[in-house]
Order: C-alpha cells, then structure tokens, then sequence
C-alpha cells in the first residue's frame, strides 16, 4: 500500500476512537446532570415539606396583661422645700422620671446597693457641712455612686470638672486627682451648694444650679424675670433634674413600694479599712502595697485618687491612704 495511504487510513482511524471518546464524555456529563437535578429535588423535598394550612388563631385578651401602675406620693420634698405636685405639669414629669428610673432595674439595683456602702461616709459629711441630707441623691442622680467619667470629662461621685474641682480646694494633676476621694469631693460639693444657696436663696435652685452652673441658671432667671425653678423654662437636662433627685430619694427610702426587695445581705458592706497618713514620697506604689500586706490593686480600689504609680507630695502636703484591715479581701465583705 502506497505509504501515504496508509497514514491516511490511521488518521481516519484516530479521529473515529476521538469521537467516539467524546460522545461518551458528552453522554456520562449528561446523566451526571440529571442525577444531580433529581437529588436535589429529592433533598428539597424532604428538608422543606409542603407547609400545611394553619388554623385561625385568635388574639388573646391583651387586657389580661398590665404593668402594674406605680404609686405617685401625693405630696414630696426635697431638702424640705415642696415639689408642686398638684400642678398637672410637673405631676406628669414627676411620674415620667418614676417610670423611668423603676424600669430601669438593672441600674436602680445597683445604686440601692452601693447605697450601703457610700451613704454612711457622705452623710456624716453633709451634716457637717450643713448640707441637707437630700443631697446625698443628687449624687446618685449624678454618677449612681460610682467614680465615673461623663463625655464632657466630669469626673468622680460628684462630677466635677477639672476647673471647679480646683476652685473648691480638689488637687487634679497626673499623680493625684481628688475628684476620685469620696470624701473630699463631698466636702467640695457642699461648698459649691452652699455658695449656690447664698445666691439663689433655696436649696431646689442651688441643685439645679450643680448641673447647669450658676451663671447658667443665673442668666436664664433674668432673662425670664423667674425665680422659681417649676416655673423656668431650662434645657431638658435640668428640667428633669430636680424630680430625677425626687423620684430617687421616693425610690431609695421606699424601695419595696416599686418592687425592690433587696435583703441585707444583698447590699454592699463599707469597706473594711485602716488609715495610714503619708508624709513622704513613695516612688514606687506596688512595692509600697506589698510592703503594707496588701496589692496594688487593693490599693488602687480603696484610693483612686492615686492616678499613677507613684505619690509625690507638694511642700507641706501629707495624706491620708487607706488599707485592708487584716487580709486584701477585707474589703470585698
């Protein structure tokens, strides 16, 4: 056979075995396919069954369910000057600021619990200073007893700016801030509240004065030719300030009226402490808490005035730290 035939003939042959090759795979892809699209069908079948009719539901009595209403006192003080709660207005935000401040458990829980621990080291402080007792709510209103820092860098139980803080007698640098000492700052705000009372002649204008300043509310009076705080109109904030303390104080000394049953082991015990007066640089507070039998950390928890790892002292200047008595869990009894 003529050679060139005969390459001819093999090429035939190859093409032929290629397509029979490729109608195979064609064929195969095809029942591969099919097999697929039933499975699925099969798998959709049984995941998802076809959802039978519901049956007709009837909507429940929604009467039957309530929140119970909350008691509204029919007369209230603060600092022994009446809130007008006859007036339909400042009932209806008396009653708004009760609402909320009840259905806000979780944080009223805390502060009945803190109340515990904090209430006897301000109170003695506001008597002192001729402070109504009352006042001690308006501290809870301000950070709910805890030293915390508002985002306009109020800081401490009694939020005071950096400024004021300084101009009632509180030390704020980078190692100590007395804005953090309960009991300094309580001493500081009494002296703000009285000068606040020396000016506005009340103790409800001198309240509202701590949360808008007094040049504020000063300015607001004039121009309203208004000296009565139920009667001035004030930004929202210290419009409901003075009925947030009412409803506090009505909240705290009445707390089982408004559904707060806390036993006396629920509450938070003061801390268990001992004074120790400090005249000397410590330059190095972790060693020092050691040295004492206690931890840095109980240290910084019983004294967050100290802002740093060490105290310097300016001249003259000595002060008072506090300790664990007997083991650094004292204090969490």
């Amino acid at each position: 056979m003529d050679p060139e035939l005969s390459d001819i003939h093999k090429e035939i042959r190859r093409m032929r075995i290629a397509l029979i090759m490729l109608s195979m795979v064609v064929t195969l892809l095809g029942v591969a396919i099919i097999l697929l699209f039933q499975t699925r069908q099969i798998l959709t079948s049984t995941a998802m069954p076809s959802t039978p009719s519901l049956p007709e539901v009837k909507h429940p009595d929604l009467t039957t369910y309530a929140l119970p209403s909350l008691p509204i006192p029919d007369s209230i003080s603060l600092a022994g000057e009446a809130i007008p709660l006859s007036l339909t207005d400042i009932r209806e935000r008396y009653e708004f600021e009760l609402l909320v401040t009840v259905y806000r458990q979780s944080a009223t829980i805390v502060g009945l619990k803190r109340a515990a621990r904090w209430f006897p080291i301000i109170e003695p402080i506001l008597k002192s200073q001729g402070i109504p007792d009352d006042f001690k709510y308006l501290c809870v209103v301000e950070s709910n007893l805890a030293n915390a820092i508002s985002p306009s860098k109020a800081v401490g139980f009694w939020q005071f700016l950096e400024g004021t803080a300084i101009q009632y007698g509180l030390e704020v640098n980078k190692n100590v801030d007395e804005r953090y000492h309960v009991e300094k700052a309580t001493i500081a705000a009494s002296k703000y509240l009285k000068d606040a009372y020396k000016k506005f002649g009340n103790w409800t204008l001198a309240a509202a004065s701590y949360n808008m300043g007094m040049t504020g509310l000063q300015d607001q009076i004039s121009q309203q030719e208004e000296n009565d705080y139920y009667k001035l109109k004030l930004n929202v904030e210290t419009s409901r300030y003075i009925l947030r303390i009412a409803v506090t104080k009505e909240l705290f000394e009445h707390p089982e009226q408004y559904g707060f049953n806390l036993s006396k082991e629920e509450l938070y015990a003061p801390y268990k402490t001992r004074k120790l007066l400090i005249q000397y640089n410590i330059p190095d507070l972790v060693s020092f808490a050691k040295e004492q039998g206690s931890s840095f950390y109980m240290l910084k928890e019983l004294n967050p005035w100290l802002r740093s790892n060490q105290l310097y002292l300016s001249p003259q200047k000595a002060y008072e730290i506090l300790l664990p008595i007997n083991d650094e869990n004292a204090a969490h009894r």
